[in-house]
């Protein structure tokens, strides 16, 4: 087994550590600065036939190294463990991934007979001016980046993993309730969305979401029951009735009135989006100046316990 490390010594609960990775088994440990450095490290792995990539970092880290290794790897994409060194971890949470992995739990686990490997695909950014694309797991738009941002502030308070996701929404749910039809929350952003192919809605949103994750912190399902794929969560502008339809959409309830005062969810194979808007990808705010089609990624296989 051929064993690769991608570890970010920034990432929440790599911060101030001095210990060493031991190389017993010829394992390749990097810390790349940058994107650069990421790409060529990656690289590397590749042409010493890594079979084992382990992701040490947050959500971030994981994005930055899947979209980067998608290319490089192709379709001999390697086994990927985790160790949720992150501020949040939702992709850990959705695997069921061990808060307290370490690479020699993981590289352990891997040889096990009894190794559980689960099957995850990202969503795919594709933008319109060339950049490069991304894959991750979680997608958002209006409210989604202020609720970000509302996180970070939460972070810097201590609170992390499941805690602080719990706060950035009971935060955000008390903005929007008690702002009024201009306040920034309710008022939403303009943004152009097609969902696979159907006919162009231009209109305020409150929020767009989408995931490819099955399982989310304290156990919300905003996008209906656990499932395979991509699922999205199209808000109108300023959301009606909000009080009501909040608890019924993170319990993931049909309600008969949902779609009919502006909330819609569902399963997509494509999304097509044009805004000048700021958007989400696991955590990061990225420009989203422009236009942009969210698909379906290729599935990749993790190691979860």
């Amino acid at each position: 087994m051929r064993v690769g490390v991608v570890r970010n010594p920034m990432s929440h609960a790599n911060i101030g550590r001095t210990d060493d990775v031991s190389t017993p088994d010829a394992v390749l440990l990097v810390e790349p600065a940058t994107p650069e450095a990421l790409e060529q490290d990656l690289q590397a792995f590749a042409q010493c036939g890594v079979t084992l990539l382990v992701i040490d970092g947050g959500d971030g880290t994981i994005r930055d190294v899947i979209s980067r290794a998608a290319v490089i790897f192709g379709e001999a994409m390697p086994l990927i463990a985790l160790i949720p060194s992150g501020k949040t971890n939702v992709l850990a949470i959705d695997l069921g991934v061990p808060r307290d992995w370490t690479l020699a739990k993981a590289m352990a686990a891997a040889r096990s007979e009894q190794a559980v490997i689960k099957h995850r695909a990202p969503l795919e950014v594709r933008w319109d001016d060339g950049r490069p694309s991304l894959r991750g797991f979680v997608f958002g738009l209006g409210a989604f980046v202020r609720a970000t941002s509302l996180a970070q502030n939460v972070h810097k308070l201590g609170a992390f993993h499941s805690i602080s996701v719990g706060m950035s929404v009971l935060g955000a749910l008390v903005g929007t309730v008690m702002g009024g039809k201009r306040d920034l929350w309710r008022a939403g952003v303009p943004l152009c969305l097609a969902i696979d192919g159907e006919e162009t809605r231009t209109a305020d949103r409150f929020l767009v979401l989408a995931t490819t994750l099955k399982r989310l912190p304290f156990g919300v399902r905003p996008f209906g029951p656990p499932r395979e794929g991509l699922k999205f969560l199209d808000v109108d502008a300023p959301p009606r009735r909000l009080p009501g339809a909040f608890p019924a959409l993170l319990a993931g309830k049909d309600s008969a009135w949902s779609s009919q005062h502006g909330y819609r969810r569902g399963d997509a194979a494509k999304l097509r989006i044009t805004t000048d808007q700021p958007l989400v990808v696991d955590g990061d705010v990225y420009d989203g100046a422009g236009g942009l089609t969210v698909v379906l990624g290729p599935t990749l296989r993790f190691l979860a316990a």
